[in-house]
């Protein structure tokens, strides 16, 4: 498929990445922001329709990440993608999660909406980032704590590489042939908590612990981040739901997206080594 993308969220953990991974194949790439910076930016907020009216013009196909300070995805985000049918746009490529099946909260809205009203969409639905440890919320008190705090208590994930999940998008979006599903996506093996804790240990010669919390007191740790309530208060449920068992699977639908085997924690942990240097000093 040769077209010109749009990559919503193209400064963030995946847009980037797809981004990258686009130009690099030779894509006429654009990246909605809110924050345009160069030439190849386009203003866009999904909470403001007016930037919808530029953003989408020209474009055949767009990658889409959901807004992250609003839970509402049912309500805020069809009426965008409608006016990019209405310009012509027929290939969408949603982000969301393996915890969140078509017709459930947040991306799972989104979902449905793409399967009942587009003609060419795949979902791609990764379990937990890799990244998580390495450039979010867990980097700061690896680094600072040697601590990582979840309420997933022994639960496994098999935790995934962002470049893993921007490849699969890649390839939906320039696929001659639209998949017309969803896929889950995860990394090779399921790790716990406390397991990548050790991995990331093994690795920079400090001993990292895994801290269980209960859902509301991580709750509490994302709202005082920043979070909304309703937000935090859904992914908190997630980590409680991870502890029941609900992310201990694997999936083949990196392969099956891209031909490649995804990264091992192992692999990811030594190429990110340097994440996890310290930041204060420590009497």
């Amino acid at each position: 498929m040769t077209a010109q993308i749009l990559v919503i969220g193209g400064k963030g953990k995946t847009g980037r990445l797809v981004a990258q991974e686009l130009r690099l194949r030779g894509v006429q790439t654009r990246i909605a922001t809110r924050s345009p910076s160069t030439d190849d930016d386009v203003a866009f907020d999904w909470q403001d329709p007016r930037t919808a009216e530029a953003a989408f013009e020209g474009v055949n196909a767009v990658y889409i990440v959901a807004p992250t300070n609003n839970s509402d995805h049912g309500t805020i985000v069809p009426p965008i993608l409608e006016m990019a049918r209405k310009r012509e746009v027929r290939r969408f490529v949603l982000l969301s999660a393996s915890s969140l099946e078509a017709g459930g909260p947040m991306m799972g809205q989104i979902h449905s909406y793409l399967r009942d009203e587009v003609p060419e969409w795949t979902v791609l639905r990764p379990t937990w980032f890799m990244q998580y440890f390495s450039e979010q919320h867990h980097r700061e008190t690896i680094r600072n704590q040697n601590a990582i705090y979840s309420a997933t208590g022994t639960g496994r994930i098999g935790f995934i590489n962002a470049a893993d999940i921007a490849k699969a998008a890649v390839s939906a979006l320039l696929e001659e042939t639209s998949w017309n599903r969803d896929f889950i996506l995860t990394g090779p093996e399921t790790l716990s908590y406390a397991d990548f804790a050790e991995k990331i240990s093994d690795e920079i010669g400090r001993t990292i612990k895994h801290i269980n919390l209960t859902t509301t007191e991580l709750a509490d740790r994302y709202i005082k981040a920043g979070l909304d309530r309703a937000y935090a208060s859904i992914l908190a449920e997630m980590d409680g739901r991870i502890s029941e068992g609900s992310e201990d699977q694997l999936s083949d639908g990196v392969f099956a997206l891209t031909g490649r085997h995804p990264s091992t924690a192992t692999e990811f942990i030594r190429e990110h080594k340097n994440s996890w240097a310290p930041t204060t000093h420590r009497s």
